[in-house]
């Protein structure tokens, strides 16, 4: 019975731990939103026009810019707002 009382209290600590990483990683996200918003003002695009610069972090862990493909090649962005989300 020792044994089965000390499995809930690691079960109910590593519960516990989770909940404050998700709170930190959304006070981390919404620092992050908030800085990138008040980069730059949205601009509205038209068909045509030319993409502004940006930067944005790759899957690959690497921070990519527009001007490094400028002329070279197609650029797609993907966004997908629930990806790893439990919702």
């Amino acid at each position: 019975m020792v044994q089965l009382g000390y499995h809930f209290a690691v079960e109910e600590k590593l519960m516990r731990m989770k909940s404050y990483l998700k709170v930190a990683l959304g006070a981390a996200l919404s620092l992050v939103t908030t800085s990138a918003m008040a980069q730059a003002p949205a601009v509205e695009l038209k068909v045509g026009d030319q993409a502004p610069a940006f930067s944005a972090p790759g899957s690959d862990g690497k921070t990519h810019t527009l001007a490094e493909s400028r002329g070279k090649q197609a650029v797609v962005l993907a966004w997908f707002p629930k990806a790893f989300t439990g919702g």
